[in-house]
């Protein structure tokens, strides 16, 4: 049995968590980073989440990370290859104490602008744009954490579908503003 699904309340120093650890990140492979964002649940404000810090680093060519590895190494990031069979366009990274089993920081390495790009900004975005779906979204990860306690994969399966409707729905309000069609502010 694996490490149980834990979703906690929102606590305010996520951001500064991420702010520290991205000078870190940037301190050895600066040079080949284009962006680095703050990604999932713990980069909206009031969102209850699992308790790991998300890292989107953007780079301008995906083969890029292979030069990245070394450097991440030394600041204590384990590169975790065989995730790329399920998200080949991510090269994916954790970091955190041994006995954590799913650590405290996940490094998701992607080309910038790309579809995974944009589409894990445009959740975060709408999210944060709008805290009653967010709050709606936290309602479901307790209750899927509850049901799926110790089943990871079907936690982040079950929330799939909720996900795509708000990646959707983000989409099309930007197309609406691109166009000179949005909402004001």
């Amino acid at each position: 049995m694996g490490a149980p699904v834990k979703v906690v309340d929102y606590d305010p120093n996520w951001p500064l968590i991420f702010e520290r650890e991205k000078a870190k990140i940037l301190s050895v492979i600066a040079k080949k980073v284009v962006a680095i964002e703050h990604v999932g649940s713990t980069a909206v404000p009031g969102l209850g989440a699992k308790p790991i810090i998300d890292i989107m680093v953007g780079m301008r060519h995906l083969s890029d990370a292979q030069g990245c590895i070394g450097p991440l190494e030394t600041i204590g990031y384990e590169y975790v290859p065989e995730y790329q069979v399920s998200i080949p366009e991510r090269r994916y990274f954790r970091k955190g104490p041994s006995n954590v089993p799913n650590k405290h920081y996940h490094l998701h390495m992607v080309e910038y602008d790309s579809d995974f790009w944009r589409r894990h900004l445009l959740f975060r975005d709408y999210l944060r744009a709008h805290p009653r779906t967010a709050k709606e979204y936290h309602r479901l990860k307790k209750e899927l954490a509850a049901k799926y306690r110790f089943n990871r994969d079907a936690y982040t399966e079950a929330k799939t579908l909720f996900i795509e409707s708000i990646v959707a729905k983000a989409s099309g309000s930007n197309r609406l503003k691109e166009k000179g069609h949005g909402e004001k502010k």
